[in-house]
């Protein structure tokens, strides 16, 4: 596989590596302990463009290819209690994913590199994500605004006062709801390909609320979907982040 050179083309290695490593220490967190067996050599965590994960030995070569994962996560495995060596695992995974995307981008100028910064900082860290510490995926942006919300309060204003007072009252903006409808919640082991143009319900922990909405396109290689809300609001999220916290309702 070619090098990214864009920085578009870098931060997408850049979440795809994060996808892995997140899956590794939330979904697949019981297969990825086991993995790491205190009476084996020295073993890294690696996340790969096509958002999988793998233990396994540091590269032979050096210089290596890539900047290399922490060296020797599963010595301290038995030592620590188990959240606060993910933890741990979590910090060293976040600060090999940014030592490779800036690997990538060091030829970049002094602008293309505030971009890809930019763009990369606007993602939770994967210790911000284990640690539920971050803004997750469907809480990340504002509330959906209703119709009402996005017209100048000038406008609503003026609006208010053309209505005649026998006219019937207009309708409640779109706004969120505390139980989600008859459905099923979405899990890890769903197929995420068959979302495509499914009707849903997404829950926002921020307000406690669910909020509908339908998937308009799928990244299976970035484990992402897009959605556009009731309200027309679009957002892109991670799959594995949302089944693993039971956050999405499937309608259809």
């Amino acid at each position: 596989m070619d090098a990214p050179r864009s920085v578009e083309e870098v931060f997408e290695d850049f979440n795809s590596r994060r996808n892995g490593l997140i899956k590794a220490l939330t979904v697949d967190v019981d297969k990825f302990y086991l993995q790491c067996d205190p009476e084996k050599d020295n073993l890294c965590l690696y996340g790969f463009p096509d958002a999988t994960w793998e233990v396994q030995l540091p590269a032979d070569e050096v210089p290596p290819e890539l900047p290399e994962p922490a060296l020797g996560i599963n010595f301290a495995r038995d030592g620590m209690q188990k959240k606060d060596w993910l933890a741990l695992v979590a910090v060293h995974s976040d600060a090999w994913l940014m030592a490779v995307a800036f690997y990538y981008g060091a030829k970049f100028d002094k602008v293309e590199r505030d971009k890809l910064f930019k763009l990369v900082n606007n993602l939770p860290t994967v210790y911000e994500t284990l640690a539920g510490k971050g803004t997750k995926s469907a809480s990340k942006k504002k509330k959906p605004a209703s119709d009402d919300d996005k017209k100048p309060a000038k406008k609503q204003k003026k609006a208010a006062q053309l209505v005649a007072a026998d006219d019937p009252p207009a309708p409640p903006p779109v706004t969120g709801f505390q139980k989600p409808s008859a459905g099923r919640l979405l899990v890890p082991s769903d197929e995420y390909g068959s979302l495509q143009g499914a009707k849903i319900e997404l829950f926002w922990p921020d307000d406690g609320l669910w909020y509908r909405g339908e998937v308009v396109s799928i990244n299976m290689r970035n484990r992402s979907a897009k959605v556009v809300y009731a309200t027309g609001d679009v957002e892109t999220m991670t799959l594995d982040e949302i089944a693993a916290d039971g956050h999405m309702n499937v309608l259809s």
